[in-house]
């Protein structure tokens, strides 16, 4: 029986290719070989994943440190090809950002950045900066003039106030995004050093433990549920999602859009009929859809 038509599977969520592909599309798809996914964990503070093995290709999206990667290529010339556990995106990254899976991480940083330091002191030069979102895996504390660090699998530590337990969860994560005003825009960003206009919303949304796809064609089918557009705008409100093609902007109020992107080249505010003209008048056209998530506390 002849398999799926490569083309017919969206290239940033299943692992296959002509030449190769997960194990369990065996039968689903005609590649010339398959092979059993390999766990690694993500060991950079961050790292760029791409379309292509290219240094030179655009960021689709970017991985942060502690995430799962399961490896399907490691090729000689120092990529790997393999999916983010945490939202399914297929790509090559540099083998060298991975390491072993190690003890499963514990907490997860919870505000837009933090120093990693050798030891309980934050005097000594930082080992490394982790984003909003990064995974970790504490196995003790200890104090240093007062203020509180979590020691790290490594023996590394980072201040225990910027952590989370996974699992633990705020309660407006809109409140998250607003956190992050004045972050510059990157396209296929994904950390609070630059991000685009869906990582806001996948990153602060997980906050909540609210689960959303990477991509805003992905969240502008997937996320929440969908408003009612056939008159028009519907009523609107704090948390609600609005796209364009190719863009997506959160409600902070019925009147209030919030949203990173390439006109200002950040995280940026304005009024939502400000930014609905403006876009109208561009490439992106006008508004496509409303998805309303979850219930988010009045600001």
């Amino acid at each position: 029986m002849a398999g799926t038509d490569f083309s017919s599977l969206d290239r940033r969520l299943h692992p296959v290719r002509p030449d190769l592909a997960a194990t369990r599309y065996r039968g689903v798809v005609d590649a010339l070989r398959f092979a059993d996914p390999l766990a690694k964990r993500v060991a950079a503070d961050s790292v760029a994943l791409r379309r292509v093995p290219d240094v030179a290709c655009s960021i689709d999206t970017e991985a942060l440190s502690g995430e799962g990667f399961d490896v399907y290529e490691t090729r000689a010339d120092g990529w790997s090809w393999g999916q983010l556990a945490t939202d399914g995106y297929v790509g090559y990254l540099p083998t060298e950002a991975l390491g072993d899976p190690g003890i499963a991480p514990t907490h997860r940083v919870c505000v837009p950045r933090s120093y990693r330091y050798p030891g309980a002191e934050l005097k000594s030069p930082p080992l490394g900066l982790l984003s909003l979102g990064a995974q970790v895996t504490v196995v003790g504390s200890a104090k240093t003039r007062g203020l509180d660090y979590a020691v790290l699998a490594d023996g590394s530590a980072v201040v225990a106030r910027h952590l989370l337990p996974l699992g633990s969860f705020v309660g407006d994560w809109v409140s998250v995004a607003e956190g992050l005003l004045g972050t510059p825009y990157l396209w296929g960003g994904r950390t609070t050093l630059g991000l685009d206009c869906s990582a806001l919303v996948q990153l602060a949304a997980a906050e909540a433990g609210i689960v959303v796809p990477r991509d805003s064609d992905m969240q502008e089918r997937e996320a929440g549920v969908e408003l009612d557009m056939s008159g028009g705008l519907p009523e609107l409100r704090r948390g609600d999602l609005v796209f364009w093609k190719g863009h997506v902007g959160i409600l902070r109020d019925a009147e209030t859009l919030l949203h990173a992107n390439g006109f200002t080249m950040s995280v940026a505010s304005e009024p939502l009929e400000t930014a609905v003209a403006r876009i109208a008048s561009s490439e992106w056209g006008a508004v496509t859809a409303c998805r309303r998530l979850g219930v988010v506390p009045p600001a």
